[in-house]
């Protein structure tokens, strides 16, 4: 079959998905061999694959794959998460544009509608997993609410509320006033935002000629205060002790209090006391017993006990009441100033502190064995150095977890009610009503009313490792005991609270065990600007049209070319560009040697063919062995980079040029077969990365028994330095030769001829028809002399005089003798003052500080061979 000339990826990417699907190559069932285990990180059955997600997904799938060819049961659980806040907002807005309102809905009816979201919606997901080439197995497709899974939810919950580590009571809580529900800290984001200070005159309630004033920040919650709070030792308000002012607007008279915990540097020093909106007046009014009003609706609109511009939403109200503050001559000056808000991370909306009667889950407990699951090594965090501190942190400063929703999209919580006020927490009506009839014998079970509410998304997430195999509903069951615990976690560092440590603490608590045995941290993907990625910028591209554009392979390697671990990635189409690059340099590769295929010879091999396929055996050993390390350390970018530079460089432009027959020749068959079987090499090492390309060439080579996604690696073997050195040597006298003909206008075509002085001949036994060829010499010899009208190139200790059918330009190559002089001292210079440097030699490894030591002794040895080659111009 006659080969395109570039490789068409849409074309490879449907042949090869359907047939890895129909040999069902990514199903796993627990066997003799050990798990290889990942649960994909859900993402939110609502939206698409940013290209976040596809980062993250890119790395489980490199992960997997190469598990998979290295003797392991990979067994990648793919899914998604109900997203509660976010997907409720989604559906609301759906019956909205069909002019349905949720609040004539019953509960069951909206649901219904919710699940047909979910099924519409969430199976664009599972397409763009799958278009992305990721090996999940598609028989373990995991979802939230699942019934097994809508089960395990109620049956921890149940079991953390009888271990009085779940509790219910009013405090102040996080409101998204966009989405009507509570949020926990972790939901609030923190932002630097420019805001106004108000200095609003409080008129004494026995003077109306005096005054206190006092700086706010938000005006329109003044109808709620209770107080003014100055410190007790400010001289200035001593004098008000015992007395009242009048709160604006609302006429209220209310009590001047003193307590130390007023800043009296801060403002005015006196502080306006609305315990119903924010928590430390809220601790204020518990201590000071004041009443708490609360002016503000569950939208953000004012309430009826504002009395004044009631329905308005909050920042209109707020300039109105400064505009009436104007008007009734209390507002003495404005000002900026710097200060943080929270905003709702679903919706964006600014997080109000509210008073509400919620469901906490205490953390305490459960955050010491998490935190010393991490410390002790059992789970290793990736790269450690930077994210280890920030789980240490949080976890050494948790607070209780604020667990309910005001929704209907989650898992209703399994509390009870009876008209009284009596609660019970059960799975069901009928155990609820067990419970509740001991204590009361009159209830009937008709008059139980379940709590509204349902639990914070992560809430069931966080389950998500033992319960997508049934672990916590079924712990015995076989595919739990044989998968569990995990074997990498792979995530964006953005969830290293909502998500990764509440897992380790639910794995700490129902198995006594760790989740997962190491977490990789994907770093943030942005804009080539450094600006996040997100759709309201409109920088966010989509994942499909990538992948119509570029091909999977080319996407894959180019957010995993550009990618460090840990740390973010400036995305740019250009690296996807440079995928495309390479698929068509391996594809050009595959039809030469098709063509080669043509003309087979036996017996033709020669010295440097010989010595080629001696070189890059031992170097594809080599890369195998610094792939595995790189692996190992999570450093899969760095792996990419090696195997591309050994494909694009040291097989293409080195190995291929090297066995090349003269023009019109045939090629030796043996050659030609040890070619192929590099070639199989090179793919299988490239596959986990670029699946695609790899699977057709691997078949296109040559008539295969097996499918590359399955082959096993075969045993890595050590290489052998000197051949390795040998080579390194040759393709630099190659390069700089080749350099010299470029800058003397050489053509390819003219001959040269080459002298070689240096201390080991044999160095250049087994090399010198390979460099004869190369650069196109009459004859290469070896002399002790320096040869008069040559230019000299200095490589290491050696020196090769070229001879050029030409007069020589000895002031150009003076100047570049003295460039090339300069740079080398300023590189010792760089290379001496970090190995000068104490800190540096007692901390660095060893094998580092050795690189450093050869750098000096290879740049002394240069400054030498020039400044004599400089002596005898």
């Amino acid at each position: 079959m006659e080969l395109s000339k570039n490789f068409i990826p849409a074309e490879a990417e449907n042949k090869w998905t359907s047939l890895w699907k129909s040999k069902k190559y990514f199903n796993s069932k627990p066997d003799n061999r050990p798990p290889f285990t990942v649960v994909i990180p859900p993402p939110n059955v609502t939206g698409v694959l940013h290209m976040g997600h596809t980062l993250n997904e890119t790395v489980q799938d490199i992960l997997v794959r190469r598990a998979r060819m290295t003797g392991y049961n990979a067994c990648w659980v793919p899914g998604s998460d109900h997203a509660s806040i976010a997907t409720e907002a989604k559906v609301v807005q759906m019956l909205k544009e069909k002019g349905i309102n949720k609040a004539k809905l019953s509960r069951e009816e909206f649901l219904e509608y919710a699940f047909e979201w979910k099924e519409k919606y969430g199976g664009i997901i599972y397409n763009q997993i799958e278009r992305l080439g990721c090996s999940v197995d598609w028989e373990r497709v995991s979802f939230t609410m699942d019934d097994h899974y809508y089960k395990a939810v109620i049956k921890t919950f149940i079991d953390l509320y009888n271990k009085g580590l779940i509790y219910r009571g009013a405090r102040m809580i996080n409101w998204d006033p966009a989405a009507k529900t509570a949020l926990s800290d972790e939901e609030v984001e923190h932002k630097d935002v420019q805001g106004t200070l108000y200095h609003v005159k409080y008129v004494l309630k026995e003077d109306a000629t005096k005054y206190i004033i006092v700086a706010t920040s938000r005006p329109e919650t003044i109808m709620g205060d209770v107080a003014i709070c100055v410190h007790p030792d400010d001289k200035r308000y001593a004098h008000l002790k015992g007395k009242e002012v009048i709160v604006p607007l609302v006429n209220r008279a209310v009590p001047i209090i003193f307590d130390d915990y007023i800043d009296m540097s801060f403002g005015t020093g006196a502080l306006k006391v609305t315990p119903a909106h924010d928590i430390n007046d809220y601790n204020l009014g518990i201590k000071h017993n004041l009443q708490v009003i609360d002016t503000l609706n569950p939208d953000g609109t004012l309430s009826e006990a504002a009395q004044v511009f009631v329905g308005l939403d909050r920042f209109v109200a707020r300039k109105k009441v400064v505009e009436q503050l104007k008007q009734d001559k209390l507002l003495a000056k404005e000002e900026s100033y710097a200060t943080r808000l929270g905003y709702s991370q679903r919706s964006g909306a600014v997080v109000e502190p509210r008073i509400s009667t919620q469901w906490f889950m205490k953390m305490q407990d459960l955050a010491e064995p998490a935190l010393k699951a991490v410390v002790d090594g059992d789970i290793k965090i990736h790269p450690g150095d930077k994210f280890l501190a920030t789980y240490k942190h949080w976890l050494e400063n948790v607070k209780d977890w604020c667990i309910s929703r005001q929704l209907w999209w989650g898992q209703q919580i399994p509390a009870w009610y009876t008209p009284d006020g009596t609660l019970a927490v059960a799975a069901t009506r009928e155990e609820a009503f067990e419970q509740i009839k001991t204590k009361n014998a009159n209830i009937s079970m008709e008059e139980l009313s379940q709590d509204e509410d349902v639990l914070d998304t992560w809430f069931s997430s966080w389950l998500w490792p033992m319960e997508v195999f049934n672990g916590i509903e079924n712990p015995e069951n076989e595919d739990f005991k044989y998968y569990y615990p995990t074997s990498v976690l792979v995530t964006g560092q953005d969830i290293i609270f909502f998500w990764v440590a509440r897992m380790v603490m639910a794995g700490m608590e129902y198995e006594k065990t760790i989740p997962f045995k190491d977490v990789y941290f994907t770093g943030m993907v942005r804009d080539k600007q450094g600006r996040k990625m997100s759709k309201s910028l409109g920088n966010s591209p989509d994942l499909l049209n990538l992948i119509d554009t570029y091909g999977a392979d080319a996407v894959r390697f180019g957010i995993m070319i550009s990618s460090p671990a840990g740390n973010d990635l400036l995305f740019d189409e250009a690296s996807l560009e440079q995928g495309r690059n390479f698929n068509n340099k391996v594809w050009n590769a595959l039809k030469l040697l098709k063509m080669w295929e043509e003309k087979l010879e036996k017996d033709k091999a020669s010295t440097e063919t010989t010595f080629a396929i001696q070189w890059f055996e031992n170097r594809l050993e080599q890369v195998k062995k610094e792939v595995e390390q790189l692996h190992k350390q999570f450093r899969l970018s760095e792996g990419l980079k090696t195997i591309y530079s050994l494909i694009w460089d040291d097989f293409c432009s080195w190995y291929l040029e090297w066995i090349k027959p003269p023009f019109g020749e045939n090629i030796d068959a043996t050659i030609y077969e040890r070619t192929i079987f590099f070639f199989e090499e090179l793919l299988q090492l490239l596959h986990p990365y670029m699946p695609f390309i790899t699977e057709e060439i691997y078949h296109q080579l040559k008539e295969q028994q097996d499918d590359l996604c399955i082959k096993q690696f075969s045993e890595i073997k050590n290489a052998d330095e000197h051949i390795l050195a040998q080579g390194d040597l040759l393709k630099n006298v190659i390069t700089n030769i080749r350099d010299v003909r470029n800058k003397n206008n050489l053509k390819p075509k003219e001959n040269i001829q080459l002298y070689i002085q240096t201390e080991n001949e044999d160095a250049f036994t087994q090399v010198q028809s390979i460099l004869q060829k190369q650069i196109n010499a009459e004859s290469i010899d070896f002399t002790n002399e320096n040869i008069n009208d040559t230019v000299i190139v200095t490589i290491e200790k050696d020196r090769f005089f070229v001879v050029l059918n030409q007069q020589i330009d000895a002031e150009a190559l003076k100047s570049d003798l003295l460039k090339d002089l300069d740079y080398q001292k300023r590189f010792l210079q760089s290379v001496l003052k970090k190995l000068d440097n104490e800190r540096f030699v007692q901390n660095a490894k060893p094998e580092i500080v050795a690189i450093e030591r050869k750098k000096q002794s290879d740049a002394e040895a240069r400054i030498k061979t020039i400044e004599e080659s400089l002596a005898n111009l």
